[in-house]
């Protein structure tokens, strides 16, 4: 289910539901609205979900890189 991939994600990164709403899907009451019940359409969670996996992907970049720097 969508919501709950994006409420860990939320809780691993520290991020405001308004915040990922406004970056992952230009919509800042999206999260909100799937608490209360509201299903994307399918394309919408493919880009949220990809959203999700870049996000990280550029979070264990940064991370690797920082390593070899310091």
């Amino acid at each position: 289910m969508l919501i709950r991939s994006i409420e860990k994600f939320l809780r691993q990164h520290e991020m405001a539901a308004t915040k990922f709403g406004r970056l992952a899907a230009h919509d800042p009451r999206f999260v909100l609205d799937l608490r209360l019940g509201r299903e994307p359409r399918d394309g919408t969670e493919q880009r949220i979900r990809g959203f999700m996996a870049g996000f990280e992907a550029a979070q264990e970049s940064c991370v690797r890189e920082a390593a070899h720097v310091g």
